[in-house]
């Protein structure tokens, strides 16, 4: 049922044209377009994203044992609030900095700016 579609998404883009035989092939992707720097780039985010979930729950940890420190015993909201907050916030950081420099470490910051 589904092996026309599958064959329309993996297939060739455009079929070769018989009325043009002189044409030039199409240069070899870059960046994402190429599928194994892709993977490669996509791992080294997902390992970016890695250490950004440690460090957002070391910072979260610290936060909440410096509040139940200062203030006494915690109850669960107040830590969950504390953990969505200053761990949100950290991953969100590393998530924005972890796609800006895959952007720009597959060559997609170059590609915005060239008129082709």
């Amino acid at each position: 049922m589904f092996a026309r579609q599958w064959e329309a998404m993996t297939g060739p883009l455009h079929a070769p044209s018989a009325a043009a035989p002189d044409a030039r092939p199409s240069p070899q992707p870059s960046g994402l377009g190429d599928p194994g720097y892709a993977a490669f780039a996509w791992a080294r985010f997902r390992t970016i994203m890695a250490w950004m979930t440690l460090a957002a729950a070391a910072c979260a940890a610290a936060v909440i044992t410096a509040m139940a420190h200062i203030q006494g015993p915690l109850h669960l909201v107040t830590m969950l609030a504390i953990l969505g907050g200053v761990g949100g916030s950290v991953m969100m950081a590393g998530l924005l900095m972890g796609l800006a420099f895959l952007s720009s470490g597959t060559g997609h910051d170059e590609d915005v700016t060239r008129l082709d």
